[in-house]
């Protein structure tokens, strides 16, 4: 657990990444409430309330990376509870304390994804806008299979962006900006959805300077471009008028403008990937979205994911990913393919 953590506000939002409790252990925490727990591990299980908490569990751990477990935090007290009618998904699970909500869900598999994808979102973004939960702030789409083909031949992961980009294009009138985002593989057919929500007026959506919004990918990326935005801040609810917060970083890969460089280089596209967060916290770029007073640094990014698609380029990414950041970062690797083929690392994170 990196020491960079900062003292729990009293209504703010925090998370951690720890190893994998044994089944007999329940996570502990020195302060907060449990929000909501996403476990990755050898094997998918359906999301659950598990010691009163959602816990959803995917599979995204092999023998070359360490299971772990995101646990969200809140001060607020915490209410929990199963969502149903999830269409051809099993239930949700869910929990609120009146200011965010974390919800999850799994999709079994299909041979094609579009329109149970699209019943997924939709129920989702309805339960969400109904709780009066209006500002999206970070999501996951944790998808099995994501370059291999569907039924029709199409990808997996165009097949899916174009059922999420209906159910957002249903929903804009409540939802019309999309917050940060991750796609990413993972080892077990099947699409896993988790995602965090805020009462209205916090959430700051930001998009990179030095790449093309993803909305806005020219088609030869797929049907439908992906619905995401680079990064969003979320102001603190007990620091009203201060542009104090934490800034989600969504995954971040080797892209410029829309094209993938360093093709076949997976040391420049770690270091690439670097540079693009860099631009994309820098107190310019959040100027420039309107966030006056803050900004930050690659170096303050405390809490990192790092996919990589190649086992044997673990070692590199992990060189450079230590080199960079502090020692006291919370850093975490996953052995997974990443949303396009030519792509052979992406990285997402937290910067408080």
């Amino acid at each position: 657990m990196s020491n960079r953590q900062p003292e729990a506000r009293l209504h703010g939002l925090w998370s951690d990444l720890v190893p994998v409790a044994a089944p007999s252990e329940a996570p502990t925490a020195p302060h907060g409430n449990v929000l909501g727990r996403i476990r990755f591990t050898d094997a998918p299980t359906e999301p659950a309330l598990v010691d009163a908490a959602p816990l959803l569990t995917t599979h995204m751990t092999n023998e070359h990376v360490t299971p772990v477990e995101e646990i969200w935090r809140t001060g607020l007290p915490v209410r929990a509870g199963v969502a149903g009618d999830a269409g051809d998904a099993g239930d949700a699970v869910f929990a609120e304390d009146g200011e965010h909500l974390f919800y999850a869900v799994r999709l079994g598999p299909q041979p094609v994804y579009r329109r149970p994808v699209r019943e997924l979102y939709e129920n989702a973004l309805r339960f969400t806008w109904e709780r009066g939960y209006t500002d999206l702030v970070r999501m996951w789409n944790l998808i099995g299979g994501i370059t291999r083909p569907n039924a029709d031949g199409l990808e997996t992961y165009r097949d899916f962006c174009i059922g999420r980009a209906e159910a957002f294009a249903a929903f804009a009138d409540r939802f019309p900006q999309l917050s940060a985002a991750t796609g990413i593989g993972t080892l077990s057919p099947g699409v896993d959805v988790c995602f965090l929500a805020a009462k209205p007026g916090r959430a700051v959506h930001l998009e990179n300077p030095r790449q093309t919004p993803a909305y806005k990918y020219p088609s030869r990326y797929g049907p439908k471009s992906p619905s995401f935005a680079r990064a969003t801040f979320l102001r603190d609810v007990d620091a009203p008028g201060q542009e104090t917060g934490s800034l989600y970083v969504s995954g971040t890969a080797s892209i410029l403008g829309d094209d993938t460089v360093h093709v076949d280089d997976v040391a420049q596209q770690t270091e690439e990937t670097l540079r693009n967060i860099e631009a994309l916290v820098g107190g310019d770029n959040l100027r420039r979205h309107g966030v006056a007073g803050a900004g930050y640094d690659v170096k303050d990014l405390d809490q990192v994911k790092v996919y990589v698609r190649d086992a044997e380029h673990l070692p590199v990414v992990r060189s450079i990913c230590e080199s960079t950041l502090p020692a006291d970062t919370d850093i975490s690797y996953f052995n997974v393919a990443v949303c396009r083929p030519d792509l052979l690392v992406e990285i997402e994170g937290v910067c408080r």
